[in-house]
């Protein structure tokens, strides 16, 4: 897969149109009957990246996963967990080959949990990182519990949405990768460290910087402090991040930053202004700009967003 496209699909919306399927009833969140996905042997030398997490459940998968830049172990599991930015691709069996998979797919766009504690504590779980490459194998009992909270997340999807909606499928979501986590810890006692540990290491050290007083000191982080930090050379740092994210390491930082600073506005009162300078800006037009730039949206429309 080395010589292969990189394709961002950047909505869940453009997931639904990409794989042929109706256009999602809410732009940040679909359930997907997975029967229903098209695949194509013509997409073997196309890697993925998708701006939203996606959360699988599959039987009779019609080929090969590979996770960033591994196979991604499906012979025995069931369950798969993509976290946004990350890189993926599907070796598509020859059609005569083809199996006829069954199961969901959850997809989940991060603004679709800003303003909730979900928001933040999903980048805690393991099965979202690099280093995990094994499908989560579920026992029957195992296997009954995850489809009926996969049920109530549909049966509250296909319901008129009122302002109960959000929560309930937030509260469901929430239980699921809390039984997952149960269950990924039952099914893996050891790990094989893999060559994405410099990800680990940066998305560590980038959480970390941004908590500090030192973003507030010397502002946003430059690609060399950072290679610095890493004990490798710029140049080096961001080709091996294109090749495993498709984003550089100059990206990275803004999408940190973006992240950040989507959490803080839609749950702090903190004005744009202090928001900026908390984040390294010492004008907040500059933070503003890059903000619009990145979500075309200024920050102030992403507040009234969630009002």
């Amino acid at each position: 897969m080395e010589n292969s496209q990189l394709h961002q699909i950047k909505s869940i919306s453009e997931f639904h149109k990409l794989r042929g399927l109706p256009k999602p009833e809410h732009p940040l969140i679909s359930v997907v009957d997975y029967a229903t996905i098209q695949h194509t042997y013509e997409n073997n030398q196309i890697s993925w990246v998708q701006n939203f997490y996606t959360i699988g459940l599959k039987r009779d998968v019609c080929g090969k996963f590979r996770y960033g830049q591994q196979e991604y172990d499906f012979d025995e599991g069931l369950m798969s967990f993509i976290a946004p930015r990350q890189v993926f691709s599907i070796d598509i069996l020859e059609e005569e080959e083809m199996p006829n998979p069954t199961g969901w797919l959850l997809l989940i766009h991060p603004d679709f949990l800003w303003n909730s504690p979900l928001a933040n504590s999903i980048k805690g779980y393991d099965f979202f990182g690099y280093e995990v490459h094994e499908a989560l194998f579920l026992s029957e009992k195992e296997e009954i519990a995850i489809l009926e909270i996969m049920q109530n997340i549909k049966q509250e999807y296909h319901s008129n949405i009122d302002k109960f909606s959000q929560g309930i499928m937030i509260s469901q979501i929430e239980l699921l990768l809390n039984y997952a986590q149960r269950f990924y810890n039952r099914q893996f006692i050891t790990r094989q460290i893999t060559n994405h540990q410099v990800l680990d290491i940066l998305e560590v050290w980038l959480d970390n910087y941004f908590k500090s007083d030192q973003v507030v000191l010397d502002g946003l982080p430059s690609v060399q402090r950072i290679s610095d930090e890493l004990h490798m050379s710029s140049n080096y740092l961001s080709s091996l991040l294109k090749s495993l994210t498709g984003q550089s390491t100059k990206q990275h930082i803004h999408q940190k930053l973006l992240d950040i600073a989507k959490e803080k506005l839609s749950t702090t009162m903190l004005s744009v202004s202090e928001i900026a300078y908390d984040l390294g800006f010492e004008h907040p037009q500059s933070f503003s700009k890059l903000f619009k730039s990145k979500t075309q949206m200024t920050p102030l429309e992403f507040r009234r967003s969630f009002n």
